[in-house]
């Protein structure tokens, strides 16, 4: 038998009391498929099938039974070990989680206050600011509106932004007016819930048209294959910007207005812990307005930045 790893575990646990894919992914914040493909490895790995499921139902099987309460004390004593062993180390580091940007000097900022770890769970910003506000990280780098601070008891400051730009076909590579543009929104709220919140304001606000797609194409090859369907510029989104453009597709600056996505440092309102403050203080002092408030700047109205 493979390795077990925990985090299948607790997506057992999780489906087990909710009895419900759906309801259980949303509990988790991952998607829905995912979860499936992560309990059918758990299966394979165990050995016994742990539900019952149709397209109307899921139960626990009598494996699945049995093995449930097993499966909860494991886990309680996974969490202890963790506890203890950070007490027995003498500090506590601070858990940063990210969605794919991160400060290029965090180490330099950050080793004379703090220690810092880099939790390697990449998920969507929505997600990131979820597992703050329940403790699972200390602090995370995020795309993060106004309404998720109030609701969740959190803070943000601001340590990165992003101006977005075009791709399009052809060799044209002046700049493009926003409402000449197009930008994407995925089915998949699960992955994509803060970007679709980002570009229906953008739609809103700018004109460009919203296009709604249901194949992950915000990023990567799929991306590339709408903006050729196109026939118009694709906003690209803050996880694209680093990606390398096909020979056929071109860069374009947007303007009127320049858009801009904004990258937050998210910690609990209710913080005490020196650490962690001192690392937020070294990440995000100096940081600058990164020209998010440059006179011809967008920022959507749920940025905590917009002034």
């Amino acid at each position: 038998m493979t390795s077990v790893e925990l985090r299948q575990l607790r997506y057992f646990v999780a489906v087990a009391e909710e009895l419900n894919f759906g309801r259980a992914a949303e509990r988790l914040l991952i998607a829905g498929p995912s979860l499936s493909q992560q309990i059918k490895a758990l299966e394979r790995d165990l050995g016994v099938r742990l539900f019952d499921r149709d397209r109307r139902s899921v139960a626990l099987t009598p494996a699945g039974s049995a093995l449930l309460p097993h499966t909860r004390a494991l886990l309680e004593r996974a969490d202890d070990l963790q506890l203890r062993a950070r007490r027995l180390s003498g500090s506590e580091p601070v858990r940063l989680g990210y969605v794919n940007w991160l400060p290029p000097d965090l180490t330099a900022r950050t080793a004379p206050v703090a220690q810092v770890h880099v939790d390697a769970w990449v998920a969507p910003s929505h997600t990131q600011v979820a597992r703050v506000a329940d403790g699972s990280l200390d602090v995370a780098v995020c795309w993060v509106p106004t309404g998720s601070l109030e609701e969740r008891g959190l803070q943000a400051r601001l340590v990165g932004a992003d101006r977005l730009y075009a791709v399009a076909v052809g060799d044209a590579t002046g700049d493009v007016a926003a409402q000449d543009t197009d930008v994407l929104l995925d089915d998949d709220a699960t992955s994509w819930s803060s970007w679709n919140a980002y570009a229906e304001a953008l739609a809103k606000s700018t004109g460009a048209r919203a296009v709604r797609i249901s194949d992950g194409g915000i990023t990567g090859p799929a991306f590339f294959d709408h903006v050729r369907r196109s026939g118009r510029p694709v906003i690209n989104s803050p996880k694209g910007q680093t990606s390398p453009l096909p020979s056929d597709l071109v860069r374009r600056a947007v303007v009127g207005p320049e858009i801009y996505w904004t990258w937050s440092l998210v910690w609990r309102r209710n913080e005490v812990r020196s650490s962690v403050l001192a690392a937020v203080d070294a990440l995000c002092d100096g940081v600058g307005d990164l020209g998010i408030h440059a006179s011809g700047a967008w920022l959507p109205e749920c940025d905590p930045y917009r002034k």
